[in-house]
């Protein structure tokens, strides 16, 4: 999945297949998750937010099925 960098003090790279309404997060430690079944409106405000590790922690992390993949 083509991801794009960001600047954030925990995440280098963020990434959204529409088709398969996946999310991938690479982090600032290397480690790469995807996130499933992630709306494509929930990326949108992802990518555009303000702070995107603030929105990760809030709006993410323990909400949507999720594996680590790198």
């Amino acid at each position: 999945m083509e991801r794009k960098s960001i600047e954030s003090s925990m995440i280098r790279s963020i990434g959204f297949d529409a088709n398969s309404s996946i999310l991938e997060i690479e982090f600032n430690s290397g480690a790469v998750w995807q996130y499933s079944d992630f709306p494509e409106s929930e990326w949108y405000i992802f990518e555009n937010a303000e702070s995107q590790g603030k929105f990760f922690h809030r709006e993410i992390k323990n909400q949507y099925p999720e594996s680590q993949v790198g």
